[in-house]
């Protein structure tokens, strides 16, 4: 498996489900109509500083889910985990430069027995352009992702209020492409879950926002233009 198919994978599964739209305000926003209550969210989750977007994608069983953890910083670049029965990689990104590091499963499966060996232990850096590193950052960068989590949908419905991790939501249906947004009810108007009951079973977690995030640039890293073989 190639790295790059986590990462289509990972954005595959969130478009599906992704809603936007226009106009709207967080003030009693669970008597609001659908399009609203989007609106709100996402003018909310376009202004943090920072957030964690976590979640599954279920590919048919528990061995073939794939699992990732994202703390995205605002203007700065990110940080997190992405991982699939032994096959797992970390990444940061800062600026224009991003960074992997994977197990050595994963690395075998990237670039075979010679790559496996060379980044034992250590990083593999690049431009964040550069092949398949524009995967990395695009998983990476806030405003691409979010980007992606926010595009076009369908006719929508206001579905029921219920509680996520202690905090009030407000659902909204997507039917067409099976999508559900949750939208805190109190506080501003940030999504808190997005999930597509469609097969491929994703389900996106947002928090931590404007949380601090540490962004360091890894020690002992190697540079992809450097490697042999």
């Amino acid at each position: 498996m190639r790295a790059r198919r986590f990462i289509a994978i990972v954005l595959a599964a969130l478009v599906p489900a992704a809603l936007s739209a226009c106009g709207g305000s967080p003030h009693g926003l669970a008597s609001k109509d659908p399009q609203a209550i989007v609106a709100a969210a996402t003018r909310a989750i376009e202004h943090v500083r920072s957030v964690r977007v976590s979640g599954t994608v279920d590919e048919g069983s528990r061995r073939d889910e794939i699992r990732f953890d994202l703390r995205l910083l605002r203007g700065r670049g990110a940080t997190g985990r992405v991982a699939e029965h032994g096959l797992a990689f970390r990444m940061v990104t800062l600026g224009d430069t991003a960074y992997v590091q994977g197990t050595p499963a994963f690395w075998l499966q990237f670039g075979g027995t010679n790559v496996a060996a060379q980044l034992h232990g250590r990083w593999l850096r690049a431009p964040a352009d550069h092949g398949d590193f524009a995967s990395f950052a695009s998983l990476t960068r806030a405003g691409t992702l979010i980007a992606h989590l926010l595009q076009g949908h369908g006719a929508l419905s206001k579905g029921t209020t219920s509680t996520i991790d202690g905090r009030r939501v407000i659902a909204v249906h997507d039917a067409s492409r099976q999508g559900t947004l949750y939208v805190a009810t109190s506080g501003p108007p940030y999504p808190i879950r997005l999930v597509n009951a469609s097969s491929d079973g994703a389900r996106i977690d947002f928090g931590g926002f404007d949380a601090p995030v540490r962004l360091r640039a890894p020690a002992r890293s190697v540079s992809v233009f450097s490697l042999r073989g």
